[in-house]
């Protein structure tokens, strides 16, 4: 990009689902920055069939020398999400990066997908997006400075098969983007969906057998997007559903061979 990155020392940011997978690689990647962390998510003792949990992260964090809170968070819970805000801005003053990154995933098609599946996906994903992008708004204008980082795809209509109601879910995410952009064209805030062009190791691409670590790339691309995004200046037109290697594209990148989770092997790119 031409124009000049924002200084992120001591900048403020929430991320949902950080104990692991992206959200625990964009609060690494963001601190390297100097931004503080708000590390919120459900995992607070260790579980035994996930790694991370808020204090174990906390401490990574911690160690690239800036500061953390740790918010427990069920982001289908508003008090939860509304707790969350108030207490960074207790502890911090201010609010500057929101990244929504915690998600449910239910890929099944229709018939496959119970009303308890639905409400899932739908509750976690765009519910959780809408209330916390509402509930940070106030401070990042208050700061003059803002961005918003919401991990939901374009809108594709194809993408829907057989995955109804999680691209419902995820494509309200977008629309969180698109319509909050315009909402803010005369605020220093910055709204930007981003989403992977290959699988991503985690939990949840473990979880529904998608494919193998050959498959894969790190949660680190999507860290190392999201950085470049909010290091943008806020004022400048966004709204956009970004896809990672668009972003780092953008910024002079052309060889992803270092995100691969098996040295050597091309991960699949999903015809999205």
């Amino acid at each position: 990009m031409s124009e000049e990155k924002q200084n992120l020392d001591g900048r403020v940011a929430i991320i949902t689902g950080a104990t692991r997978g992206v959200g625990k690689a964009c609060a690494l990647a963001l601190a390297k920055r100097g931004c503080n962390i708000v590390l919120a998510g459900r995992t607070v003792d260790p579980h035994p069939k996930l790694e991370g949990t808020l204090s174990s992260v906390a401490a990574e964090v911690e160690a690239l020398g800036v500061k953390t809170l740790q918010v427990p968070t069920n982001v289908r819970k508003s008090e939860d999400i509304e707790n969350m805000v108030k207490q960074t801005v207790d502890t911090f003053g201010r609010v500057d990066i929101m990244i929504n990154n915690a998600g449910a995933a239910w890929w099944f098609g229709i018939e496959d997908t119970p009303v308890n599946k639905y409400n899932l996906v739908n509750e976690v994903n765009s519910r959780a997006t809408f209330l916390a992008s509402r509930e940070v708004i106030p401070h990042m204008k208050k700061n003059g400075w803002g961005h918003i980082i919401n991990m939901s795809p374009p809108i594709k209509a194809e993408m829907a098969e057989g995955k109804i109601a999680y691209m419902i879910s995820k494509f309200g995410m977008t629309l969180v983007t698109i319509g909050l952009a315009k909402e803010m064209e005369t605020e220093p805030i910055g709204v930007h969906s981003l989403w992977p062009v290959t699988l991503i190791e985690s939990a949840a691409t473990l979880h529904l057998g998608l494919g193998q670590p050959a498959d894969w790339r790190k949660a680190d691309i999507l860290a190392d997007a999201t950085v470049a995004l909010v290091s943008r200046d806020p004022k400048l037109p966004s709204g956009r559903a970004w896809f990672d290697e668009e972003v780092l594209k953008e910024e002079g990148m052309t060889d992803f061979t270092k995100y691969a989770c098996v040295e050597g092997k091309t991960p699949m790119t999903i015809p999205w």
